[in-house]
Order: C-alpha cells, then sequence, then structure tokens
C-alpha cells in the first residue's frame, strides 16, 4: 500500500514534467526557417502556380503537334417506294432498303503560321520563370516573418529574465527594509515603498507573460506546429556584423530583388507578344491527308470490288490581307504596355533604394544604440552599488534606493532589447535586398 502511495506520487510529480516535454520544442533560428518554409501553405500555393505554369507550357508544346481524327458511319435507309420512272425511259428499281459504311480518317500538320506557336511557347516559358520568382519571393517573406516572430520572442524572454533578476533583488531588499524597520532604522513606509515597486514588477511580469504567450501562439501557426507547443529558441547570434556600404547594398538588390526581376521577364513577354502580333500579318501553310473508306454493299466485310478508298493529299495556304492595315495600332498598344513595364520597373528600384537606405540607417542607429546602452549600465551599476551602501548605512533613503534599482532594471532591458532589435534590423536590411535567408 505504502509502495503505491509513492509510485502515485512520484507519477503526480513526474507527470507535469512529462506534459511539459511533450509540447516544448527547442529550435534555433536557422531550424524554425527551414520548418517556416517547409510548412508554409503560401509556398505550396506558389508550387502550385508554378506547376499549372509547367502545364500549360506542356499544352502549348503539344499545340505544335499534328492533328488527327478519325470517324465510321454506319447508314440504313428503308426505301417505301422503290420504283422511279423519268420519261418514256425503263422504271428504275431501287432496293426496298439499303445499308452502307462510310469511314474517313485525316492528319494535319500546320508547316508555318509567322512562328506564332514558337513565340506562344518562349512566351509561356517567361511565364513560367515569373511564377517561379514570385515562389522565391514568397520564400523570402515567409523567412523574414519567422525571424521577425523568433526575435519577437526572444525580446521578452529576455525582458523576463531581467524582471526575474529584480524581482529577487527586490525581495532582498525587501527583508532587508523589513529588518531594519524591525531595528527601528527605517519606517514603515520605506517597508512600503518596497511592497509597491514589487507589485509594480510582478504586474509588469505579468504583462510580459501574456506577450510571450501570444507571440509563442503566432509562431506555432507560423511554424506549422501545435498551438499548444512552447517553443524554446536559443539565443540568436546577436554579434553585431560589419555592414557594408549602403552602395553595396543598392547593387545587390538590383540583381536579387525578385519584383525587378519579373518586370525584367514581363519585359520579354511584352516582346514576344509584339512578334506574334506581328506574325498575324503572314499567311499560315498547312499540309494534310484524308483517307475515306465507302463501302455501299451492305455487308460490314464487304465482297471484293464492292468498296472503294480514295486518299487525298494536299496543302492550304490562308491569308488574311486585313491584318496588313488592321494590326498596326495593336502592335502600337503592345508597344506601350511594354514601355509601361520599363517605366514600373524604375519607378520600383527608386522605392528599393529608398528602403534600403532606412533600412541601412536603421541598423548603424541600432549599433550606436547598444554602444550607449553599454556604457549606460556600466552607470547605472556603480550608482545602485553606491546606493545600495548608502542605504544600508542609512544615508541614503528608500526612494533613492529603488530609483538606482529601477534604473539598472530598466537599463539591462533596454540593452537586451537593442541587442535583439540590432539583429533584426540586419535581417530587414538583408530582406531589402532581397536575400534575406543569407
Amino acid at each position: 500500500m505504502i509502495r503505491n502511495t509513492y509510485k502515485t506520487l512520484l507519477l503526480a510529480l513526474l507527470l507535469p514534467n512529462l506534459i511539459y516535454a511533450q509540447q516544448a520544442k527547442k529550435l534555433t533560428l536557422q531550424e524554425a526557417i527551414a520548418l517556416g518554409v517547409s510548412n508554409s501553405k503560401n509556398l505550396k500555393l506558389s508550387q502550385s502556380k508554378i506547376d499549372e505554369s509547367i502545364a500549360r507550357l506542356a499544352i502549348v508544346k503539344d499545340n505544335a503537334l499534328p492533328s488527327a481524327n478519325a470517324s465510321f458511319l454506319y447508314n440504313h435507309a428503308e426505301i417505301p417506294t422503290n420504283s422511279l420512272i423519268i420519261g418514256a425511259a425503263d422504271p428504275i428499281h431501287l432496293p426496298k432498303r439499303a445499308d452502307a459504311f462510310v469511314g474517313t480518317a485525316a492528319v494535319q500538320e500546320l508547316i508555318y503560321n509567322g512562328g506564332k506557336l514558337r513565340y506562344a511557347e518562349e512566351s509561356t516559358k517567361l511565364l513560367t520563370e515569373v511564377a517561379k520568382l514570385d515562389a522565391d519571393k514568397s520564400k523570402e517573406e515567409i523567412s523574414y516573418a519567422v525571424i521577425n516572430t523568433y526575435y519577437s520572442l526572444f525580446k521578452v524572454l529576455q525582458s523576463k529574465k531581467v524582471v526575474a533578476q529584480n524581482l529577487e533583488s527586490i525581495a532582498s531588499q525587501l527583508k532587508q527594509s523589513q529588518r531594519f524597520f524591525e531595528q527601528g532604522i527605517v519606517t514603515k513606509n520605506d517597508v512600503l515603498r518596497f511592497q509597491l515597486q514589487q507589485a509594480n514588477v510582478s504586474l509588469t511580469d505579468m504583462e510580459i507573460e501574456n506577450n510571450r504567450k501570444i507571440i509563442n501562439y503566432n509562431l506555432d501557426i507560423l511554424l506549422g506546429l501545435d498551438d499548444a507547443t512552447i517553443v524554446e529558441i536559443t539565443d540568436p547570434d546577436n554579434s553585431l556584423k560589419v555592414a557594408g556600404t549602403l552602395g553595396s547594398y543598392i547593387e545587390m538588390a538590383m540583381g536579387n530583388r525578385q519584383e525587378l526581376q519579373q518586370l525584367d521577364l514581363q519585359n520579354k513577354v511584352a516582346g514576344v507578344n509584339i512578334k506574334s502580333m506581328k506574325a498575324n500579318t503572314l499567311p499560315t501553310i498547312g499540309v494534310g491527308a484524308n483517307l475515306y473508306y465507302i463501302n455501299p454493299s451492305g455487308s460490314f466485310i464487304p465482297p471484293s470490288n464492292q468498296y472503294i478508298m480514295p486518299v487525298t493529299i494536299g496543302a492550304n495556304i490562308s491569308y488574311n490581307i486585313g491584318n496588313l492595315w488592321t494590326n498596326k495600332n495593336k502592335i502600337s498598344e503592345a508597344r506601350i504596355q511594354q514601355q509601361n513595364v520599363v517605366i514600373q520597373k524604375d519607378i520600383l528600384s527608386d522605392q528599393f533604394k529608398t528602403e534600403i537606405n532606412r533600412s541601412y540607417q536603421n541598423y548603424q542607429l541600432a549599433i550606436n544604440k547598444i554602444k550607449i546602452l553599454e556604457t549606460s549600465i556600466a552607470q547605472a551599476t556603480e550608482n545602485d552599488n553606491l546606493l545600495a551602501s548608502k542605504y544600508k548605512n542609512n544615508v541614503a533613503s528608500a526612494i533613492d534606493r529603488i530609483d538606482a534599482e529601477t534604473l539598472l532594471y530598466q537599463a539591462k532591458i533596454n540593452l537586451e532589447l537593442a541587442k535583439a532589435d540590432a539583429g533584426l534590423a540586419y535581417y530587414t536590411l538583408l530582406k531589402s535586398t532581397g536575400k534575406v535567408s543569407n
């Protein structure tokens, strides 16, 4: 009985840990990115669009193949009036019923149509490349969304650590003030001030925990995990990256941004469409062969010499002459559309330059903030130690002691947040170049 009680007690103690272990998942930043990309529904949709473009290309290629068709006809006729008299001639007697079998088979091949099929294939290939670039863009967006959420969770957890340290320090200060009060060194008001500070920091801790749950849930959804999974993150590499020149990032973006590459392809598509329109003014040439089977004998397998099978071979040339004067305006419109693509690329390039400059300056600002905050922590730490010593010697008030500790606590939080912001700012800079996954 006692042994069973011990087993039950041991299970009760271990069960929460077992449940936590089942729900927790430890992930590095790169593992989170890979998981988010592999489980992304948006990327699956992008891949579906690529497959659709590839299928459309196969259809266009099929249009260049010869067309063929065959048919077989059985015809039965009932002839109630089967005698025919024309003038003074002898009457013509027809059978009362008749059967006939007629079959046809034809093959046709388009020889020349001004290259329109080739242009259609080329255009579809280019549009397939556009779909692939769209998928690459989606991958970059998803990667950045994971990075952003991951860093948000990191910032919350770092703040939570600092708050825990602060609560531990306040608890120690509260015990000390209560002991001083019992010794008559400080007033009850000093004890109340430490209690109030403890309550305020506890409220902050509750708000941080609430934010952690929200961000953790969002990350679960983004990574395709069960929404009850507790994501345990490892500290991302917060070592400050040495940024290159602004010009180097702009140059990188001009070559990497999927949107610019897509517009280049759209420009090529527009050029191919113009060629295809010009082909409308050229003649179309085709060849074909036809086979006929005519069996009026009434038997499915006719007797010898009671059926015929003529074969015809022919070629045809067609020319829509009206396109010579109606097609030029269509070509002019297509050229204007192509020019619009070029203008769109110029506008987008300027927007990207502005975006890169903003990201670059924000990263530089984040680096400078860290340097200043590291200095402020050293100053706040020295000030806190000084006020702690003065308070113990009863030459500083509880307010001064709390203020010094609060300043140190806030400086520590600000530094952790600044480091995370700098890491995220660097990835934001990479994203503006089109390669956040680098």
